[in-house]
C-alpha cells in the first residue's frame, strides 16, 4: 500500500501570502489608492481572463512573449492571462467607455501573471496598482502622473528616493536622423541603455554617418543627471524630433517644479526601455537599497487606438511587492499586522463578552473572541502568536464590573471599569499606562 502524500507544492514563481505579508501588502495598496483618489481617480476592476488576440493587440512584443495562453473549451479561442493591466484598461476605454466624456481618471489595483525563466529566479506574479490618464495631451497631465508617484512614496515614508524621466522622441528623433537599422541600430539599443560610450564611439566609427548624426548618437549615454542635462541635449540635438520632445520635457519639469517636487528627479535621455510602446515622457521611481524600479511609466498615445478609440493617455503603475521589499522591517508596516483585541471569557455567560465585542468594533478596533475553553497564559501566548496588542479577560466572579486588559508586548495589566470601555482613546490609554 502506498501511503505517500501527493506532491502539494506550488508551481515555480508563485507563493502564498500568509497573514502578516497580506496584512502588509493591504497595507501599502490601501496607501495608495487612497492617493489615487485624492486626485480624482476612480477604481476600475479588470477580469483575470481575456481573449488572447484581444489582449496581443495591446502588447509589446517583450510582453506577448511572457503571457501564459490556454485553449477555451467553450468556443475555441486561445484565453490568456493578462501580463499587464494598462491594455486592459485601454479595452474598457475604446468599448465600454467610448460614448463617456474624456478625459478617464482611472486606478485599478491587481494581480498579473508572467513567463519568467527558472534560472532567474523572479516572480510570475506581479501586484500592480496603478492609474491611467486618458484623453489629455498635455504637459500637465505628465507632470501628474509624476506628482502622484512622489505624493506615494511619501506617504508610505519614503524620504531617499528617485524619479528618473525620459523623452523617448528625443532618442527616436536621433535615431531617425541617423538613417541606422537593424543589427547596427540593435546594437545601440543594448550599449545605450548600458551606458557604454566606448561601445557607442565604435558603432558611431563602423556606421555611415553625418557628424551631426555621430555627435547626437555619442552623447547618448552622457545625458543623465540633473536638470543641466536639458541644456547640454539642447547643445548637441539637431533634428528637429529630437529638440520638440526637449521642448515637452521642460514644460513638464516647470510644472514638476510648482508642484515642489523637482529635488526628487533624474533625468536620463538616453533611456530606451518601452521604445515599442511609450510615446513621449516616460518615469521610472527608484528607492535606497533596491535594485529595481518601484514604479514606472509615462505617455502612450497610440494604444487605445487600437482597440479602435484614437486619444492619448499616460499612466503608470507601483510594484507592490518590490515596494513590500523596500519597506521590510519599517515600524508602520509592521504595525499594519497588528490587531487589537483578544476577549478571554472566565465566566460560563457569554452575554458580555459578545456585548463587548460589538461595542469595540462598532468603535473601530478589530475584536476576536477566544472561543476555546482554556487558561488564561496559553491564551495570552495565542495573542502574542497571532500579533494581537491586549487581551481582555472578564467574568471574573471576584471582580465584577472590572475587565483586566493585559498588554502582548509585555505582560502588564491594566484594570479597567466596564464604562471605560467606551471612552476615545482606549488602545492608548491601555499602552501607556504603567500596568501592574
Amino acid at each position: 500500500m502506498n501511503n505517500r502524500l501527493p506532491d502539494i507544492s506550488l508551481p515555480f514563481g508563485v507563493s502564498d501570502f500568509l497573514p502578516d505579508a497580506a496584512a502588509k501588502i493591504g497595507y501599502i495598496e490601501d496607501r495608495i489608492r487612497r492617493v489615487f483618489e485624492l486626485w480624482g481617480f476612480r477604481r476600475v476592476i479588470t477580469p483575470k481572463l481575456e481573449y488572447e488576440d484581444v489582449m496581443a493587440l495591446g502588447l509589446g512584443d517583450g510582453l506577448k512573449n511572457k503571457t501564459y495562453r490556454f485553449d477555451d473549451r467553450q468556443t475555441g479561442r486561445l484565453l490568456a492571462f493578462p501580463p499587464d493591466i494598462t491594455p486592459q484598461i485601454a479595452r474598457i476605454v475604446a468599448t465600454r467607455l467610448a460614448a463617456s466624456p474624456l478625459p478617464h481618471r482611472i486606478s485599478y489595483s491587481g494581480r498579473v501573471l508572467r513567463q519568467t525563466e527558472s534560472q532567474t529566479g523572479r516572480s510570475r506574479e506581479i501586484f500592480q496598482s496603478g492609474v491611467e490618464l486618458i484623453g489629455l495631451d498635455s504637459p500637465e497631465a505628465d507632470a501628474e502622473m509624476v506628482a502622484m508617484a512622489v505624493e506615494a512614496l511619501q506617504g508610505l515614508g519614503f524620504s531617499d528616493f528617485k524619479i528618473d524621466l525620459g523623452q523617448v522622441e528625443f532618442f527616436r528623433g536621433i535615431v531617425e536622423s541617423s538613417g541606422l537599422s537593424g543589427q547596427p541600430l540593435r546594437d545601440l539599443l543594448e550599449a545605450v541603455a548600458r551606458k557604454d560610450a566606448s561601445a557607442v564611439a565604435r558603432i558611431c566609427a563602423e556606421s555611415p554617418l553625418s557628424e551631426e548624426s555621430r555627435r547626437e548618437i555619442a552623447s547618448l549615454p552622457r545625458l543623465f543627471g540633473g536638470r543641466e542635462v536639458v541644456e547640454a541635449a539642447d547643445r548637441v540635438a539637431c533634428n528637429s524630433r529630437s529638440r520638440a520632445a526637449l521642448d515637452n520635457l521642460r514644460q513638464v519639469l516647470d510644472i514638476l517644479d510648482i508642484h515642489g517636487v523637482s529635488d526628487y528627479l533624474t533625468i536620463d535621455l538616453g533611456e530606451t526601455r518601452g521604445l515599442d510602446y511609450h510615446t513621449g515622457i516616460t518615469f521610472e521611481g527608484f528607492v535606497t537599497g533596491l535594485g529595481v524600479p518601484v514604479c514606472g511609466g509615462g505617455r502612450y498615445d497610440s494604444l487605445a487606438g487600437r482597440y479602435g478609440f484614437e486619444t492619448p493617455a499616460t499612466g503608470f503603475t507601483f510594484d507592490v511587492l518590490s515596494l513590500l521589499q523596500a519597506l521590510e522591517r519599517r515600524p508602520e508596516l509592521e504595525a499594519s499586522t497588528a490587531r487589537d483585541f483578544l476577549l478571554f471569557n472566565r465566566g460560563s455567560d457569554r452575554r458580555q463578552a459578545l456585548e463587548t465585542a460589538r461595542l469595540l468594533r462598532s468603535r473601530g478596533y478589530s475584536t476576536a473572541r477566544d472561543i476555546i475553553r482554556r487558561d488564561v497564559q496559553p491564551s495570552l501566548e495565542y495573542a502574542r502568536r497571532m500579533n494581537i496588542r491586549c487581551m481582555l479577560v472578564m467574568g471574573d466572579e471576584s471582580d465584577k464590573g472590572v475587565v483586566r486588559a493585559i498588554r502582548t508586548r509585555d505582560g502588564k495589566t491594566v484594570r479597567l471599569a466596564s464604562d471605560m470601555l467606551c471612552r476615545d482613546g482606549l488602545m492608548e490609554y491601555i499602552e501607556e499606562n504603567q500596568g501592574e
